[in-house]
């Protein structure tokens, strides 16, 4: 049976690490998946010279929250290109506003996912913070980091409680605080 796999959780929690170790398990299982990373799809979209990049590369660089309907179509016009019908779905930094949740919502139906895993990987806001200044990334100043902090709590945490109580949804609630390995460890068994 086909799974989809939603990561989610504050910027620097390791979600884009754990969807990695979660593609190698599955290769290793020989199952094929579908992934999509959405930061990757605005890095390279913002690349772009169309009017529509440009917009987006102002927003990013103030450290802005994208609108949803730009965020819908990095990911669903990938589904609707992409997507054979008998993989697993892996999406990792998505989504981060409601109406992009109830849209993924109904992609994941029209694709006949039973039981999606949603996988919060749960960090303290403090925690994140340390971890952003401590990788030393361009975007990683002080300011960039808390207007991203800032957002999560003001539109993603509610599409995480909105996730949480829906039955359609798996919702896995992980100790992101922990080694990569430990975190892993307890996505795997969760999920298994």
């Amino acid at each position: 049976m086909k799974q989809a796999y939603i990561f989610i959780g504050r910027s620097g929690c390791g979600k884009g690490t754990q969807a990695n170790l979660l593609k190698d398990f599955l290769t290793k299982e020989g199952k094929t998946f579908f992934n999509l990373e959405t930061g990757n799809k605005f890095r390279e979209f913002v690349k772009k010279d169309s009017y529509s990049s440009q917009l987006s590369k102002k927003i990013g660089e103030i450290g802005g929250l994208q609108p949803e309907f730009l965020a819908v179509l990095m990911w669903a016009s990938s589904m609707v290109d992409q997507v054979k019908g008998d993989e697993d779905f892996i999406l990792d930094g998505a989504p981060r506003k409601i109406a992009e949740a109830k849209t993924l919502d109904s992609a994941l139906r029209f694709y006949e996912f039973e039981k999606p895993i949603i996988v919060f990987v749960n960090v303290s806001r403090k925690w994140s913070e340390d971890r952003l200044l401590g990788r030393g990334r361009a975007d990683d100043d002080t300011e960039e980091i808390k207007k991203r902090l800032d957002w999560f709590d003001t539109d993603v945490q509610p599409v995480i409680d909105w996730f949480k109580s829906n039955d359609f949804y798996n919702f896995l609630d992980i100790n992101g605080e922990q080694t990569i390995e430990e975190v892993h460890q307890e996505i795997m068994e969760k999920i298994l």
